[in-house]
């Protein structure tokens, strides 16, 4: 008979649920910086750079994050890159976080009209110009719900470094039902913490959403 109860339960996974936080967000902030270096580079660059921008982003959008994940864990060893399954996940999760990110910006840029990057031109603006202060402030207002949206997305999709041996919230449920052979209480818990991890970001993305709204007005 187990000798877990359920406040071990508890105690066990909210220590595994800060991996899950951790990793989400360093994903989410590596992947941002990546994705806004990378909708620069198509928005501005040559033929050949949104050419290659554009097979990053198609890559990683049409292939599973699991088989990403994969590759990294299993394929970096093969060339003499040692990884641990702590920067196997960051680094998978990085990529695929920074191609969908990429390709939710570019849409919000892209929404902004054309005058006004025919006035700010006329202005004398610079590209890097005309982003910060024309085109980003206006696109920010529409990426804002897709953007928060996403990152609960990220989130969920932590559980996938699971299968590479990181020790997050699904993996050390597995752990635990395996020990207490109760697998109905311990992935209740653990579809709690996740509710509870992801449902302040949607309230989040609510409030900005009405607060751009407002200030549009």
């Amino acid at each position: 008979m187990s000798e877990f109860s359920n406040w071990d339960i508890i105690y066990n996974l909210l220590m595994a649920a800060r991996w899950t936080v951790l990793l989400s967000l360093t994903a989410f902030v590596l992947g941002g910086l990546v994705g806004l270096l990378l909708l620069m580079a198509r928005t501005a660059g040559g033929a050949w750079a949104k050419g290659l921008v554009r097979c990053y982003v198609e890559l990683f959008q049409g292939t599973p994050l699991l088989m990403q994940l994969f590759i990294v864990f299993f394929g970096l060893p093969l060339i003499g890159l040692d990884i641990s399954p702590w920067m196997a996940a960051m680094l998978g999760l990085t990529l695929f976080t920074s191609a969908f990110l990429t390709e939710i910006w570019r849409g919000c840029v892209e929404a902004i009209g054309k005058g006004q990057w025919e006035a700010s031109t006329s202005l004398g603006m610079k590209f890097t110009q005309q982003m910060r202060y024309i085109i980003l402030p206006q696109a920010m207002r529409i990426a804002v719900p897709p953007t928060v949206g996403f990152s609960v997305q990220v989130v969920k999709g932590t559980a996938v470094a699971s299968i590479i041996g990181f020790v997050e919230l699904t993996k050390a449920g597995t752990m635990i039902t395996n020990a207490t052979y109760a697998p109905f209480t311990v992935y209740g818990f653990v579809a709690v913490m996740y509710f509870l991890i992801c449902y302040p970001l949607s309230l989040f993305a609510r409030h900005l959403e009405g607060k751009f709204r407002h200030v549009a007005r």
